[in-house]
């Protein structure tokens, strides 16, 4: 059983209210030795589908028997989370570009280095929860140094970055510290997010996870058979060049959409004219994100993923 739980709160930084900023990571240690599993969420304050997974998370495995230990993340960002926005206001920049940060650096440069010191630097194995933001929602796993780990979580749909060609897309990610430098196992989740509810994705982020930590030994239990899955080597993140209401006409996320088939449009709220039709980059894709409701974007804003399935292998 877990042996010891802890609340860890080391502080970074000094807010202009007088209040510290902190880390908030919980400590779960077992009574058999093992790894340390790191497990973050709401690196961009506004997905916070991991977050109540980890909330979930934390009331299973606190009853449960652990080998090694496990740090919880629940909120990476706590400035941008409690805003709802992706960035923090102090400096609103990315803080997964920032890694492995700076310790006289802005707010989002020291909360990184914090992060890589107290956290990247002393895990054995990370896997990171993210989720398509507010408005779309996403659905798929990436492949980086542990391809065992990232299939365990049981997505239908996996995408393993083709170095070469996507390689300064994640400079200054947690990937520099934990893949780069540290090489330790890693996985990232992108899961849930949109204007829906959100208990199908949390319920299937914890099935995932829990899955993950079995295929490691972590926690006790047989591990559960993947499903049919397939990895794609290639993603397109489509944007608007119009803004109004977003429709969309895909299919499913994790169903397949061929070239002559419409993503989706965007119409105008004040005269309802359709201002722009928005087509799939590819002859045999995907979907890996899209916006499930009418939702209001601006041009320029993220609206649909997909995978070419050319070249994607099982």
């Amino acid at each position: 059983m877990v042996k010891t739980i802890n609340q860890l709160r080391p502080k970074f930084t000094t807010n202009a209210d007088g209040s510290d900023a902190v880390l908030f990571i919980h400590e779960l240690v077992g009574e058999e030795p093992g790894p340390t599993v790191g497990i973050s969420a709401s690196i961009h304050g506004n997905e916070n589908t991991g977050s109540q997974a980890i909330l979930e998370l934390f009331h299973i495995l606190k009853d449960m028997p652990l080998k090694g230990r496990i740090l919880l993340l629940p909120v990476a960002n706590p400035s941008a989370f409690a805003v709802n926005e992706r960035y923090a206001t102090i400096d609103k920049v990315d803080l997964n570009r920032q890694f492995p940060g700076n310790p006289k650096g802005t707010y989002s440069q020291q909360l990184a280095h914090a992060l890589t010191e107290q956290y990247l630097n002393v895990i054995d194995i990370h896997i990171d929860l993210h989720s398509g933001t507010d408005r779309p929602t996403v659905d798929y796993v990436y492949i980086w140094n542990d391809e065992e780990l990232s299939r365990a979580f049981g997505s239908k749909v996996l995408y393993r970055p083709v170095e070469n060609k996507q390689g300064t897309v994640f400079g200054g990610t947690t990937k520099s510290v934990t893949i780069d430098t540290r090489n330790i196992p890693v996985a990232v989740i992108e899961l849930g997010g949109g204007i829906v509810d959100q208990t199908p994705y949390i319920k299937r982020t914890v099935d995932g996870v829990l899955n993950m930590l079995r295929s490691k030994g972590v926690i006790p239990g047989e591990v559960t058979p993947n499903p049919k899955q397939i990895v794609v080597t290639e993603l397109a993140g489509i944007r608007p060049t119009q803004g109004g209401f977003i429709e969309t006409l895909a299919p499913a996320n994790g169903e397949t959409i061929t070239g002559d088939q419409l993503l989706g449009r965007v119409v105008s709220p004040y005269n309802f004219e359709v201002l722009e039709e928005i087509k799939t980059p590819f002859a045999n894709g995907i979907m890996i994100m899209q916006h499930l409701t009418r939702n209001v974007v601006q041009s320029g804003d993220y609206a649909y993923m997909v995978g070419n399935l050319d070249g994607a292998t099982d």
